[in-house]
């Protein structure tokens, strides 16, 4: 199952104007269940601190939502944001030129196993990234060197517990464009410390309530849309009907602690 083209059909219609944009990000925040994880450990990281004049790369910046989401949380920090991906890459930096904030985000091009600019940052952040990279260890080497002493890597990734929906019989991923189908807790912790992290912490998120949620807020939804973008036309009423279950699931998935899950949270400090 390929995201992409839907990726490329809900952009041509969201980039028209930064009100849209901002819609898409909006959007984008109550429908994945990552973002619910990542925004709540940057605000417990720096809820004392959120005028602090940080330095951040976003490794594998996509549409810029979370960039959009420190501009705003951490109003003095310098952020970048890297990606492979050029549409956007320019996309992503007209909106933030039309909206005034190029002067701390800005967005280029990088192959993450090269790029390495040595202690320049406080915080990077890896959402939904690492399972797309072969090289994973170079990666995490040149992210520990980009770090400042007592800087902050926190990364989402899938887990290996059915984390790129493998658990059917074909065997074949739901997401085609994933390397590997998932991490397990205990390899991306010793592949960081062997990258040269001081301290590693991780835990499951997607337990069985996000999981379902998962299902019925992205899943389904996706593969309506890649049978026939007719559906497109269904998809208010559906999401109407369903996604206040899927908020609720996704809720409940934030304040549990999960013995396994479809997904790890991870934050590494050099």
């Amino acid at each position: 199952m390929q995201y992409d083209p839907v990726k490329r059909s809900l952009g041509i219609v969201f980039n028209k104007t930064p009100f849209l944009r901002k819609l898409f990000y909006r959007l984008l925040d109550l429908l994945l269940l990552r973002a619910w994880y990542i925004k709540k450990e940057v605000k417990k990281m720096y809820k004392d601190n959120r005028f602090l004049d940080l330095q951040i790369l976003d490794a594998g910046s996509g549409y810029g939502q979370y960039c959009y989401f420190l501009s705003r949380f951490l109003k003095k920090s310098k952020i970048l944001g890297l990606d492979i991906k050029e549409e956007q890459i320019e996309d992503c930096n007209n909106f933030f030129k039309q909206i005034n904030l190029s002067d701390r985000v800005h967005f280029e091009y990088a192959d993450l196993t090269k790029y390495c600019k040595d202690n320049t940052y406080d915080l990077v952040l890896s959402v939904d990234v690492m399972e797309h990279i072969e090289e994973d260890e170079k990666v995490f080497e040149n992210i520990c060197k980009s770090l400042k002493k007592g800087g902050n890597l926190l990364i989402s990734t899938p887990s290996d517990l059915g984390g790129s929906d493998t658990d059917h019989e074909d065997g074949h991923s739901f997401i085609d464009e994933h390397v590997r189908d998932g991490y397990n807790m205990e390899d991306i912790k010793n592949k960081l410390k062997k990258a040269g992290f001081s301290t590693v912490d991780a835990k499951y998120s997607y337990g069985k309530p996000g999981s379902i949620a998962w299902r019925i807020s992205m899943k389904w939804p996706i593969k309506m849309v890649n049978i026939s973008k007719l559906f497109f036309i269904l998809l208010v009423p559906y999401y109407i009907i369903m996604y206040p279950i899927a908020f609720v699931l996704d809720w409940i998935d934030t304040i549990t602690t999960h013995k396994r899950g479809t997904g790890l949270i991870v934050k590494a400090t050099k």
